[in-house]
């Protein structure tokens, strides 16, 4: 048992490792406002949720967060890394849940798609209660200078809550798909590595 807890703590460690690595490569994409950029350090959270079950995933989420804070810092008064975890959280718990009861290629694409639609649902109602005015709060900006980054983007953007539909809500859906599809190429590979 010692040892099993052990391993499992180890694996845990090294894909947090592994997610915090992944986080550094972030980008924008031209079709969302700066301040959204996509990444895939939610893949080793995923691996580790299908692997070892969605309390691993979630807790791979939480260390890679607590890293980036301790080793680069925060640009945004922690309210970047707050927003990271509940999403990323949200995704992986979904995921890993629903494949633990049905571990097969249906299971794990069931997961994964219910994942992407929890997270894109929590993201736009975090987004839009606490996250976006923390931000505003973070940066002494009215929230109007978030939505007006969106607007730039796309002048259907008006408000806060045109705001999460238009931006967060598609965002946080393809960050799912993408995530999701390399999820679901590599996971029977590194599999039996981490059921060792």
């Amino acid at each position: 048992m010692k040892n099993k807890n052990l391993s499992a703590l180890i694996k845990i460690a090294v894909l947090s490792a592994m997610a915090l690595i992944l986080m550094l490569f972030d980008f924008p994409l031209p079709i969302f406002p700066d301040f959204l950029k996509i990444d895939l350090s939610d893949l080793p959270a995923l691996l580790g949720s299908f692997a070892m079950g969605p309390v691993a995933g979630v807790l791979i989420e939480l260390v890679k967060n607590l890293l980036n804070l301790v080793i680069r810092g925060t640009k945004t008064a922690g309210v970047g890394e707050l927003a990271n975890f509940i999403v990323g959280a949200v995704f992986v718990f979904t995921a890993g849940t629903i494949y633990k009861n049905q571990k097969n290629r249906k299971g794990a694409v069931i997961g994964l798609v219910a994942g992407t639609l929890a997270m894109a649902v929590i993201a736009s109602i975090a987004n839009y209660t606490f996250l976006i005015p923390l931000y505003a709060k973070a940066f002494h900006a009215p929230i109007e200078a978030f939505v007006q980054m969106g607007t730039k983007i796309n002048s259907s953007i008006t408000g806060l809550g045109t705001l999460v539909a238009y931006s967060i809500f598609p965002f946080n859906i393809l960050k799912g798909v993408i995530v999701g599809l390399v999820t679901f190429v590599v996971y029977k590979r590194v599999s039996p590595i981490l059921h060792r």
